[in-house]
């Protein structure tokens, strides 16, 4: 079974490179027990390209189709090139009336949330974002992995 799950994320991998569009840039982080633990805070570092019509960016979860929550709740600090930064919390809906919201294959779901949208950034330096879950477990089990996806705009 741990084989088969391995494969679904490396296959989701694959699928998200070859899909990609020119300019998005996608970071991934896998968990290697299917399990976010309350205060592994993850961190991902983006280099920020040139973009006259700004960034749109997406936090994005894979999980399992016995993920067992309706939400997936996490504060999210962005720090942009020039220092600047953002706090936000989200209440990121997995689930709604029962049936999950994002896309689903037999054995997996992905689902994302936009945490900024039209943003604006120098065009060179990197964006820092920490997102570190906030739900009130030790850990969240059912889930393959979560990432970044930076969408230019326009």
């Amino acid at each position: 079974m741990k084989q088969f799950f391995l494969i679904a994320g490396l296959f989701f991998l694959i699928i998200i490179s070859g899909c990609k569009k020119d300019n998005d840039y996608i970071i991934y982080h896998k968990f290697e027990n299917h399990s976010w633990y309350r205060y592994n805070t993850l961190q991902f570092e983006i280099p920020v390209l040139p973009s006259p019509k700004g960034w749109d960016i997406y936090f994005f979860v894979t999980h399992a189709n016995s993920y067992s929550f309706d939400n997936l709740d996490f504060n999210m600090i962005m720090t942009t090139p020039s220092g600047e930064e953002r706090i936000k919390e989200y209440h990121f809906e997995i689930k709604k009336q029962g049936s999950f919201t994002g896309n689903c294959t037999s054995d997996s779901c992905t689902v994302s949330i936009a945490l900024k949208k039209e943003i604006y950034l120098p065009p060179s330096g990197v964006i820092k974002i920490s997102i570190e879950p906030i739900v009130p477990r030790l850990e969240i089990g059912g889930l393959f992995g979560v990432g970044i996806r930076m969408h230019p705009r326009g």
